[in-house]
């Protein structure tokens, strides 16, 4: 599935992209992780999915999941998503259970849009559920991993993703803090992973970025089928993208 949907991506956006600076995934470490991340749009699964099939291919994978939706999209239950009620103390119960028997395997990992609903990218604060904040406690041996995520139109027709991962947190520290304080510590971490990314985006600089995937450029269709055919009559060499590399 990492396969088809980064086939999906491609043909629906421009590409995915870390920072420069994005903090180096903490793949290595023996226990589990919770990657925590704002919620801005409908594309977050695939980029999570994305990003875990290439940044923690011997991982195991799972995600807290709107039951609802869940029930539209079967196929990311198969993909490790567990269902949970946003709504209801049952659901905070479930999301509790099910965290903490997966967090109990090696190799754990848990992803997790923390503010539980759509978000735009600039609402502040950011109103994380507090769920993410008792995970500390039932494994103190977990690292907490801000990631921000990002879509802005460049110069192409398709939208850039862009993510970035912002350094690690102990789950031993925060579980050492009154819950209230762990919750804006968690926050403050990802505010300023966002705000942080947000200033590189705005720049427009290609260079500010590492490629995880391209995308497809040009127009396409018969416009583009023209230009090219244009292109070899000139002996030139087709470029679809609106900008080459170096203009």
């Amino acid at each position: 599935m990492g396969a088809w949907f980064a086939r999906y991506l491609r043909r629906h956006l421009d590409g995915l992209s870390l920072p420069l600076w994005s903090a180096s995934p903490v793949a290595g470490h023996p226990g589990p992780l919770v990657i925590y991340s704002n919620h801005p749009a409908w594309w977050d699964a695939a980029t999570i999915i994305l990003l875990a099939n290439r940044l923690y291919p011997g991982r195991d994978h799972r995600a807290p999941f709107d039951a609802a939706m869940l029930a539209k999209y079967r196929i990311f239950e198969r993909l490790g998503a567990f269902g949970v009620d946003l709504d209801s103390p049952r659901g905070a119960a479930q999301f509790l259970a099910a965290a903490r028997a997966i967090l109990a395997r090696p190799g754990a990992t848990i992803w997790i849009t923390a503010q539980g609903r759509f978000q735009d990218v600039r609402v502040r604060p950011l109103g994380l559920r507090p769920g993410v904040a008792r995970l500390a406690e039932l494994a103190p041996d977990t690292l907490f991993v801000p990631l921000a995520l990002e879509y802005a139109f460049w110069d192409e027709r398709g939208a850039e993703a862009f993510a970035a991962f912002g350094p690690a947190l102990s789950g031993a520290d925060l579980a050492a803090l009154p819950r209230p304080e762990r919750l804006a510590r968690l926050e403050g971490a990802l505010t300023e992973t966002l705000d942080r990314l947000a200033a590189d985006v705005m720049s427009r600089e290609p260079q500010r970025f590492r490629p995880v995937l391209a995308g497809r450029k040009g127009v396409g269709g018969i416009y583009d089928l023209w230009r090219a055919a244009a292109a070899r009559l000139r002996g030139r060499r087709f470029d679809p993208a609106h900008r080459s590399a170096g203009e």
